[in-house]
């Protein structure tokens, strides 16, 4: 591996503001701003608000009955029955179906988080894609420019005997592609614009700033792969599920055992008007224990069976992920090594394309032979800028993919 260096590819050669700070912001109005981020947090908080509704006691139930012809008794006739029964689930599991619901409410969070690293990725992407559609159209106007003097130059030795008229035409020709060429690069910016600002839910036409240089820096051996499993918010959100089903076991469990029920019926009784008593009208107070029976143990066998199943489910799913993790870091950290490489290639290909070029004008200028070797240089040169641009951006987008399955945090 190359010893760390870090290239300051100042690929337009102006801008003093620093290139991380303004995605930085970009980052955060996307993530203020985002519907779909939004809706993710939206269904956090609605998985927390189920903490509070399983962990609490179902609700009493107070019942009236009245008697239409009373039933007499010693003290007298039993005119209306309350009664109030609360019922308790069996120890210990209403705490579990709140750690259950916990477990849910946090896995949806890591989804959450999951969700704002890959909208991050994902305007790195596009903002990347302007940088590159804006070098290209900067450098097909400098081509254009070029040739335009190249034009004239030629025209001129034509018109005194040191050139060919064939010379202006290959010009003009080359000068028909880039102008084409630049229309249709001015043509695709207004759609990848509007790519971009939807990312940050915003209206298509705002303006985007789109610094001029990028930084390309090598990096360590193993970039960040100490991170890939570590703090990945897919692989949190599966073992947060994985402890929600063990959960869910335990308490189908539980459910096989009794839920007990603690109640007090108040009867009104009428006095007797046929004789004196001690005790004569006085209401009756009655304490009442009940409990369920649960009889039908298929229902609660299945639910053990199926929390068991999940449980399966998601370590199977967590396998599967940490592969797929791995093999994406190596196929990304390839991919940010070759594009360095190729940048490296690349300046030293423009480099020696600009001293050919320099050479060869000079003899043009001289002889005023060998025109056609000028232009096809010329187009080899902006061929490698081109090509170096594009490898910058690849560059940058690859690091982008791999901060995200590293969740690096921005």
């Amino acid at each position: 591996m190359k010893k760390i260096m870090f290239i300051t590819i100042a690929l337009l050669g102006i801008g003093s503001m620093g290139y991380s700070q303004t995605l930085d912001d970009y980052f955060k109005i996307a993530a203020e701003n985002n519907p779909g981020l939004q809706a993710k947090y939206k269904t956090f908080k609605a998985f927390l608000e189920k903490v509070p509704q399983v962990g609490s006691l179902p609700d009493p139930n107070l019942s009236f009955g009245y008697f239409i012809s009373p039933i007499e008794t010693r003290v007298g006739p039993q005119r209306a029955r309350f009664s109030l029964t609360q019922m308790f689930p069996w120890f210990g599991t209403l705490k579990s179906r709140k750690n259950a619901a916990a477990f849910m409410a946090e896995a949806k969070y890591q989804d959450f988080l999951d969700a704002r690293n890959k909208l991050f990725y994902q305007v790195s992407a596009a903002y990347y894609a302007l940088f590159e559609l804006n070098r290209w159209i900067k450098i097909e106007k400098e081509n254009i420019q070029i040739l335009e003097s190249y034009k004239t130059i030629a025209a001129k030795n034509f018109e005194n005997g040191k050139g060919a008229m064939v010379d202006v035409l290959r010009v003009d020709i080359m000068l028909k592609d880039a102008v084409t060429n630049l229309n249709i690069l001015k043509t695709k910016k207004k759609p990848l614009e509007t790519r971009f600002n939807k990312l940050l839910n915003r209206a298509e036409n705002d303006s985007i700033t789109v610094l001029d240089t990028l930084e390309l820096m090598a990096l360590p051996d193993d970039y960040r792969k100490d991170s890939l499993l570590a703090s990945n918010p897919l692989i949190d959100e599966l073992e947060l599920k994985i402890k929600a089903s063990e959960t869910d076991e335990q308490i189908a469990v539980k459910q096989r055992f009794p839920t007990i029920g603690v109640g007090l019926d108040y009867v009104i009784v009428g006095k007797r008007s046929d004789m004196t008593l001690s005790d004569n009208g006085k209401d009756v107070f009655m304490p009442m224990v009940s409990v369920s029976l649960p009889i039908f143990g298929s229902k609660y066998t299945a639910a053990q069976k199926e929390a068991r199943l999940m449980q399966e489910t998601f370590k199977l799913q967590k396998e599967d992920l940490t592969n797929q993790l791995t093999s994406s870091y190596n196929m990304i950290w390839f991919e940010i090594q070759k594009q360095q490489d190729l940048v490296e290639l690349y300046n030293q290909q423009i480099l020696e394309s600009e001293q050919s070029l320099n050479l060869l004008f000079t003899a043009y200028g001289n002889s005023g032979k060998d025109f056609e070797e000028v232009l096809r240089m010329q187009q080899q040169l902006l061929k490698y800028q081109k090509m170096k641009a594009s490898a910058v951006v690849e560059f940058q987008t690859a690091l982008a993919e791999l901060d995200y399955i590293t969740a690096k945090t921005k």
